[in-house]
C-alpha cells in the first residue's frame, strides 16, 4: 500500500496553499510519487486522489496522457527521443536509428519543449541536446 512520506505530505499541505484548488495539485503529487517510488502505481493514485479530493479515474486519465509518468517500474535506462518537427528537421531519425543499434530502451516521444538545441533525448530526467552519434556513444558510455 502507498503512502507519501511526511515530507512529501508536508510538501503538499504547503502547495495546497498556494493553488486555488486542491484539484491543481494532480501533477505536483503525481511527480512527487513518481520520484518517492520510481513510478506511479494504482495504490498511489488513491493516495492522491484522497488527498486531493477528485476520482481516482481523473488522476488516472492524467497520468497516462503524459508521458514522462511511467504506471510500471522502469528499466535503469530508458531513452525519451523527440519525434516532432523541429528535431525531425535536425537529425532526430539518424539518433533515433543510432540508438536502435544499442542495448537500451528506446521511446518515440512528443515534444520535449527544446526545439532550439534539437536533435534531443532525455534519460532519466536529464535533457542531452545537439545530439550527434559521437555524443550519444559518449553519453551512454558514461551511463551504461
Amino acid at each position: 500500500m502507498f503512502t507519501f512520506t511526511q515530507d512529501n505530505l508536508f510538501k503538499i499541505e504547503l502547495l495546497k496553499k498556494e493553488y486555488p484548488a486542491p484539484q491543481a495539485l494532480c501533477l505536483p503529487a503525481l511527480w512527487m510519487a513518481q520520484y518517492q517510488e520510481g513510478f506511479i502505481s494504482i495504490d498511489a493514485i488513491d493516495a492522491i486522489a484522497k488527498l486531493i479530493d477528485i476520482p481516482p479515474m481523473e488522476i488516472y486519465r492524467v497520468a497516462t496522457f503524459y508521458s514522462m509518468f511511467h504506471l510500471q517500474p522502469q528499466e535503469k535506462l530508458v531513452v525519451d527521443v523527440c519525434k516532432t518537427l523541429s528535431c525531425k528537421l535536425c537529425g532526430s531519425d539518424a539518433i533515433l536509428k543510432y540508438l536502435e543499434s544499442k542495448d537500451v530502451r528506446i521511446r518515440h516521444v512528443e515534444c520535449l519543449g527544446s526545439c532550439g538545441t534539437a536533435p534531443v533525448m532525455q534519460i532519466n530526467d536529464v535533457y542531452y541536446e545537439n545530439l550527434t552519434t559521437k555524443k550519444v556513444d559518449a553519453i551512454l558510455e558514461e551511463l551504461l
